[in-house]
């Protein structure tokens, strides 16, 4: 009996993870604007 010669498996390659470089500017804006925003108001406050 032999048996049915078979494929092997394509290997699936993983697409590389890239980092998301514009929700990293965004978040670092972000972040930047509020940090702004504190300074501001404990300027205006004092």
């Amino acid at each position: 009996m032999s048996s049915a010669k078979r494929k092997p498996p394509a290997l699936k390659t993983k697409p590389k993870e890239e980092v998301n470089k514009k929700a990293i500017v965004w978040i670092g804006a972000a972040i930047g604007v509020v940090v702004i925003a504190v300074a501001v108001l404990l300027i205006v406050s004092n």
